[in-house]
């Protein structure tokens, strides 16, 4: 499912054609193109299965096709939603769709348009054709008034099959914030919204088209895929924070930490005292603790709890929202809300987004993420900052490049083996640092 561009509406038609095939009675693997966390959540919260993210820069073309084949053996049928415009960037929706060999259905926003969308159809088929980037299938309007104007739109497009529409309604609209939608642990697609996005689906896209289309083209399978490594001995339990303030997590890092061996189990720093017993790793990943600071600062018990974790010297990775809840505390519209303390700066909301981008670190030194040099690849995306982060008398774990190359500010924070940073690493861009993990403990920091 791809864009014309950001905000086309492919979103809002992913979920929508997610539940219409789960009310048809499908088996439905979703996908995500790119690093997102919250439109993989929404898919999930529709379909019951998690959603996947297919990244070609962060993974590399091997294990985005392995990734695919792996979750797709007990599905019926898998629809992968797009980031950005579909020929949008050197690793492009289009790009995506050729590496697997999957046709692309083309969502264009209808609104204040009508027979021209014929041309904005046509012209990324030509695209499409002439370049040899994708297979675009088909097209669905987003945001139509009437039948009327529904009529008009169709009318407008020749070469390609129109498989329907989704009429303008404020009730498929998700509200959003600053990083994007609010996240599916908010819930903010209701079981009856759910129902009216299904059917109103059903009733006005062809869903039989879409499948058989899905069932023209099957993926190129690679011949071993990371389905095929047995899970290791188990090795330990590692605790990750999961609640509505901490959410953000590639699905793949929690299913690589259970192949290497790892136990995962899920606490809540809102509402949990400590982490489970006999838990000998913890791993909090990002989110929105700006939004529950209050709560989360008056948990002191867990607070407590985590920076005697740290203090004793055992293992614990953060990423973004980790990172700010590790810190001394954050400056948010509240005003200075006191955090757990592991770190000695603060952070600090800004309006406007401080960091968005693809990043390759190298590890400066050993930690629980690999050996001195290792290189791993993630993405970062926030809008807050650490309060003086240039005054910071220690030593950077990471050494970070752009997604083009180009190298940036060190980053990485580390007391004793607590690591945290604002880059979101996917494990998958480096088979051992998983494993790494798993198997790390106190005494070798």
């Amino acid at each position: 499912m791809a864009g014309t561009h950001s905000g086309s509406g492919k979103t809002t038609l992913t979920l929508g054609l997610l539940a219409a095939l789960k009310e048809r009675g499908f088996a439905v693997q979703p996908f995500k193109a790119g690093p997102d966390f919250i439109d993989t959540g929404l898919h999930g919260a529709i379909v019951g299965r998690p959603s996947r993210n297919l990244d070609l820069w962060m993974c590399g073309e091997q294990y985005v096709r392995e990734t695919f084949v792996k979750h797709t053996v007990d599905a019926d049928i898998a629809v992968v939603e797009g980031v950005m415009g579909l020929y949008d960037g050197p690793l492009s929706t289009a790009s995506l769709s050729r590496v697997l060999h999957l046709p692309v259905i083309l969502v264009i926003d209808a609104y204040g348009l009508a027979e021209s969308a014929g041309a904005i159809a046509h012209g990324f088929k030509d695209m499409g054709e002439r370049d040899r980037q994708c297979n675009i299938a088909g097209v669905l309007f987003n945001r139509v008034a009437s039948p009327e104007h529904y009529r008009r739109l169709r009318g407008s497009v020749s070469g390609l099959k129109v498989f329907g529409y989704v009429p303008r309604d404020p009730d498929f609209e998700i509200p959003e914030r600053h990083l994007g939608l609010t996240v599916a642990e908010e819930r903010p697609l209701s079981l009856q919204r759910q129902a009216k996005l299904a059917g109103t689906v059903l009733e006005h896209v062809d869903i039989d088209a879409i499948v058989n289309v899905a069932r023209l083209q099957a993926p190129v399978r690679p011949a071993h895929t990371h389905a095929d490594r047995k899970i290791a001995p188990p090795v330990g339990r590692i605790a990750f924070a999961y609640d509505r303030a901490f959410c953000f997590y590639y699905q793949d890092n929690l299913d690589l930490l259970r192949e290497a061996g790892a136990e995962m189990v899920a606490f809540s720093p809102l509402d949990d005292a400590q982490v489970p017993q006999g838990s000998q790793a913890i791993y909090i990943g990002g989110g929105y603790p700006e939004l529950y600071a209050e709560a989360l600062s008056r948990n002191k018990a867990m607070r407590s709890f985590i920076l005697e974790w740290a203090a004793g010297g055992k293992p614990l990775y953060a990423e973004c929202g980790g990172l700010m809840y590790l810190s001394q505390g954050i400056h948010c519209d509240r005003g200075f809300v006191p955090m757990v303390g592991v770190f000695p700066f603060e952070t600090e909301m800004k309006s406007r987004r401080s960091r968005l981008g693809y990043r390759e670190i190298t590890l400066k030194q050993d930690s629980l993420l690999g050996q001195t040099a290792s290189r791993l690849r993630g993405h970062e995306f926030h809008y807050s900052e650490i309060r003086a982060a240039d005054k910071l008398d220690r030593a950077l774990a990471y050494e970070v490049k752009d997604g083009s190359g180009r190298p940036m500010v060190g980053e990485g924070y580390r007391f004793k083996n607590t690591l945290a940073s604002y880059i979101h690493v996917h494990f998958g861009s480096n088979r051992g640092a998983a494993g790494h993990f798993a198997h790390f403990r106190e005494d070798k920091g």
